[in-house]
């Protein structure tokens, strides 16, 4: 598979902030300008050019002047001297944003016009992309480019000096043979950036289900992580708890203080406030993802499990409703699923339902909350356990569930149902259901 990373790197030289405002200030004026004749256009070019390369060259036939050609748009006299490169890619833009608008104005007909209807902005929030030698010149071996910029009157070259410590981590892509994209321009909190997106084929693990090794991964508030080392057959290999405390209280202090701050001056001027919070909630989130893929990696395993964590949609209520909107489960799945298929490593989820309600041995619902200590449980047998433990074996065992019942015919599957009942129900199944399984299909575990 190939798989696709941007990376961002600081423009050093102030000189040039002016230019690179008017650059991105005439190119997004030059997307919205362009709406009106892809618009008007548009029903004459799906007719004549059905790939977004040959709707280009139409349209761009339509607004700019040769010495054969003259244009029905004159997008010279409003945009003269632009470097035709730009020119395409504020093109490619414009068809981008219309066709848009066009296939959610038909799927808003189609619905029997439920909700607002679509429109088409006109304010058009893009970036300009610097294709190589034509817009930018880049010297591998030093920190400083070229960039070809509008400085309110003319196109002109000028020198910008880049990060350091962006360009040694760039280099890295750059000598390990990966396809790494001509930049685009941002800006972020004010600071102008270039962004390079870095892409790299890599092959991931294929071995047949008898012999992966998976690692469970339950995702949590309290313990930002527990992880079991799972087999086929059941065999529980290694276990490890993943948490940050001090990172987690750093965020929550820096919370206290902007609620403080809140209390005096009132909810103006926190932005900086809520941006350094975020940012470290951030930085958290991307320790945990990292230390799982870590373990994972060390562990030659070849599946990372999660459970599928979905709230959107749902009103967070309650006492703990700032620390569940502040929990970043989702960033945590897609910052660990980047590092693992970088080693091979691929990355699936089950359903969440029931894996922390359930105790891992097939005893039936658990008691949280012994002693006033929500991370245990107790077994309806008595036993004491660690209850996000209990739910990581759930995890994997359900991804070896799911595998198991994919490979098997309908005939086969309902002998195994009907010898395990567990089975029928995922959401019911726990390590205890795989046991059983694999005690059907004559695989012995080795499990504590």
């Amino acid at each position: 598979m190939r798989q696709t990373t941007s990376y961002a790197v600081d423009i050093r030289t102030k000189s040039v902030t002016r230019a690179c405002r008017e650059t991105l200030r005439v190119y997004q004026n030059a997307v919205s300008w362009l709406l009106g004749p892809v618009s008007a256009e548009w029903s004459d070019m799906l007719k004549t050019a059905f790939y977004l390369k040959k709707q280009q060259k139409y349209i761009e036939k339509k607004v700019h002047s040769t010495k054969k050609r003259k244009a029905v748009y004159d997008f010279d006299a409003v945009f003269p001297n632009m470097p035709s490169y730009l020119r395409r890619a504020a093109i490619n833009d414009a068809i981008g944003a219309y066709s848009s608008y066009v296939s959610n104005h038909r799927n808003w007909l189609d619905n029997g016009k439920k909700g607002s209807e679509p429109g088409l902005g006109v304010s058009r929030l893009t970036c300009p992309t610097f294709y190589r030698d034509n817009m930018y010149v880049q010297d591998m071996s030093s920190d400083t480019a070229s960039l070809k910029l509008f400085n309110g009157k003319t196109w002109d070259w000028y020198d910008v000096k880049l990060k350091h410590t962006d360009m040694q981590y760039l280099r890295v892509h750059w000598l390990s043979g990966e396809k790494v994209s001509a930049p685009t321009l941002e800006k972020h909190y004010g600071i102008w950036r270039l962004r390079f997106a870095c892409t790299v084929s890599v092959e991931l693990s294929d071995l047949p289900l008898e012999k992966q090794r998976v690692l469970a991964v339950d995702l949590g508030i309290n313990c930002d992580a527990v992880c079991s080392l799972i087999t086929y057959d059941g065999t529980v290999l290694a276990r490890k708890f993943i948490n940050f405390p001090g990172d987690k209280g750093r965020v929550w202090h820096e919370l206290n203080k902007l609620k403080q701050f809140q209390k005096r001056h009132g909810s103006h001027d926190i932005g900086t406030f809520w941006r350094y919070v975020r940012n470290l909630n951030r930085q958290h989130a991307y320790k945990v993802a990292r230390a799982i893929a870590d373990y994972a990696i060390e562990n030659d395993c070849d599946v990372i499990v999660f459970e599928h964590l979905d709230t959107s949609g749902h009103k967070i209520k309650g006492s703990k409703r700032q620390k569940l909107a502040m929990w970043r489960k989702n960033t945590i799945q897609a910052d660990c699923e980047n590092i693992a298929h970088r080693h091979g490593i691929r990355i699936s989820r089950v359903c969440a339902w029931n894996t922390s309600r359930l105790a891992y041995d097939g005893s039936g619902p658990v008691e949280r909350s012994v002693d006033g200590n929500y991370s245990v449980c107790r077994f309806q047998n008595g036993r004491i356990y660690n209850c996000d433990l209990s739910a990581s074996y759930s995890i994997g065992a359900r991804y070896f569930i799911r595998a198991i019942q994919k490979t098997m015919n309908e005939s086969s599957w309902s002998r195994i149902k009907a010898e395990v009942p567990d089975a029928a129900k995922r959401t019911t199944c726990t390590l205890s259901t795989l046991w059983k399984i694999t005690a059907v299909l004559g695989i012995s575990n080795q499990s504590f």
